[in-house]
């Protein structure tokens, strides 16, 4: 009895596991669409170092325009265009900015119509995102660039990975700063910031770089994926919540490379700064305007000294794109970026996830379609754990046909509970049968299937990847519901049954028949638990990726097949 409560229990814990990091932690509500716009600027990362312009706060926000359609404001202001085989957008000469861009070959849906994904977007937009950089200096009588600075574009006018761009501004007192940006064939630009010092003094200037968003983007709200602010600082992730860096304000860490950045499902943004050089690294928020306005900026904690008829630079490079597992390896190796593949959130069983990635990955090369992959993937799975299941499914077939003994066992000691404990355990060891190894292959499962879910949830590759028929995205529930006859009645129902589908009744379906060859519990009330579990997951994971829900019903099939052949050699003619 005591075996089957430990089953049970078992059972009872994964569902609440399952249910749990979806359903019972806050999710984040999203900003509303009517805030006005405010504009931001580099913030000052500490009082040791000079102050860079301040993010504008409530009480100092001017009264802007209404935001303006993005491509009319990208329109109406001069630009360097940016063209790549993963990208394209603009360089804003106002501040030098990289404020324009645009992810090509990813779209909103999976609708070959849809508009690509708009990463960044120009301040005068509904949601301004964008990067700067540039100097500062302790001394307040020596000009620099500022985000309103109109730069002068020389040579190319069109960055490209084979051509950079450089635009130069000078302040007419000795210094003319040059601005070179460079781009690879993905997400990743090379910024160089030069000074040449034609005057007759030395200068000394701290270089820093931000990254700027304005509103509270909508997020999943799930315990399992991070999406904010966060970075690698000190040679550790450190990950901060929207919410919790609107009631901290600031956050600053010092230290030698890294970086740091803002991260989405699946996009993100990243400064890499110089990885031997010390730097100060913050995370900062301030509303202004009645808007959320959330920065990360790096900034050099030791000046650069420019001399008379010398010049200086400082280079950091800037990562805005697509979260590809493949990218942020080589980039990491690259550039010698420490742990930039922790952008993705691979989660507590990272030691299985991303070996399943790279196993997803290479079967759908081989195949051409990742649902595939995933069924083939199962099989694989299923055969490494062969012997375990095995031993298990022997075990399970010894224990059916107990059952009419330890019935009788029952009503024989039906008022003596421990002489009843006592007989049974008699029984198994007599039997040669441990009931508790049945629960093996479920709890082996469980770490699998998480690990599945992390990758259908976190991973790029993932996203919009169709299956056959109805499945367009194994990274979103099954679309069809059988309560408007998948389709054929002109009603939406309720979230809580939208997502009952074709899948999840097959998923649901194959657990009821797994479940029939299974032993049923001694208890009533345990067997009664046991038989309602198909429909609770079959509701539960309606919800769930298509692509996990796939997976469940596949591996029940081969389970029922394995014990079906089990439980027939083993003689069980019932």
């Amino acid at each position: 009895m005591n075996d089957q409560r430990n089953l049970v229990l078992a059972i009872v814990l994964s569902v609440l596991i399952l249910v749990g990091f979806q359903w019972l932690w806050p999710r984040l509500s999203p900003p509303s669409p009517n805030q006005q716009i405010a504009q931001s600027g580099a913030a000052a990362p500490d009082s040791a170092a000079p102050r860079q312009s301040e993010l504008v706060t409530a009480d100092k926000a001017p009264a802007l325009p209404l935001p303006q359609d993005r491509e009319q404001v990208i329109g109406e202001s001069r630009r360097i265009l940016i063209a790549t085989p993963a990208a394209h957008g603009s360089i804003s000469l106002a501040g030098g900015k990289i404020d324009d861009l645009v992810l090509a070959g990813y779209r909103e849906t999976p609708s070959p119509e849809s508009p690509e994904i708009s990463l960044l977007s120009p301040q005068g937009t509904v949601n301004p995102y964008y990067a700067e950089s540039g100097w500062v200096s302790g001394d307040a009588s020596v000009k620099v660039p500022t985000a309103d600075t109109v730069w002068q574009a020389t040579g190319q006018a069109e960055l490209t990975p084979e051509h950079p761009v450089s635009l130069t501004w000078d302040n007419g007192e000795g210094l003319r700063f040059v601005r070179t940006f460079q781009v690879d064939d993905s997400y990743m630009f090379t910024i160089t910031e030069r000074v040449e010092n034609y005057g007759t003094e030395a200068r000394s200037l701290f270089p820093y770089a931000y990254i700027s968003r304005t509103g509270t983007p909508k997020t999943a709200g799930t315990y399992i994926l991070h999406e904010g602010p966060l970075g690698v600082l000190d040679g550790s992730l450190k990950e901060v919540k929207y919410d919790d860096l609107r009631k901290e304000r600031q956050i600053v860490n010092k230290g030698t490379g890294g970086w740091i950045g803002i991260t989405d499902k699946y996009w993100l943004t990243a400064l890499i700064p110089n990885q031997t050089t010390a730097n100060s690294a913050r995370f900062s928020y301030v509303s202004g305007d009645a808007r959320d306005h959330y920065q990360v900026d790096v900034t050099g904690t030791d000046p650069i000294t420019v001399q008379a008829g010398a010049s200086s630079e400082n280079s950091f490079r800037l990562f805005a794109g697509a979260k590809m597992v493949n990218l942020l390896d080589a980039d990491s190796k690259k550039y010698g970026i420490d742990k930039f593949d922790l952008a993705i959130d691979f989660g507590w069983f990272w030691f299985l996830t991303k070996p399943f990635f790279y196993l997803l990955r290479m079967l759908k090369d081989v195949l051409g379609n990742m649902g595939l992959a995933i069924l083939s993937m199962t099989v694989l799975i299923k055969l490494a754990m062969f012997p375990l299941a095995n031993k298990s499914f022997v075990a399970m077939s010894k224990m059916k046909r107990l059952q009419p003994e330890l019935k009788k066992l029952q009503d024989r000691h039906a008022d003596d509970k421990v002489k009843l404990q006592q007989e049974m355990m008699e029984l198994y060891k007599r039997e040669k049968v441990n009931p508790a190894s049945g629960c093996l292959p479920m709890l082996v499962q469980i770490p699998v299937f998480f690990a599945l879910y992390k990758v259908l949830y976190v991973t790029i590759e993932m996203r919009h990847a169709p299956f056959i028929g109805w499945i367009k995205d194994l990274s979103a529930p099954d679309p069809t519901t059988i309560f408007n006859l998948f389709g054929l009645i002109p009603w939406t129902p309720p979230e809580a049954v939208a997502h009952l589908g074709v899948w999840p009744i097959i998923m649901g379906v194959t657990m009821w028949l797994q479940q029939k060859l299974n032993p049923q519990p001694p208890d009533p009330m345990q067997a009664r638990m046991f038989q309602i579990l198909p429909f609770v997951f079959t509701f539960m994971l309606g919800q769930f990726a298509a692509g996990l829900v796939i997976y469940w019903a596949w591996s029940n099939s081969l389970s029922i097949l394995q014990q079906w052949v089990i439980t027939k050699r083993a003689g069980d003619k019932s």
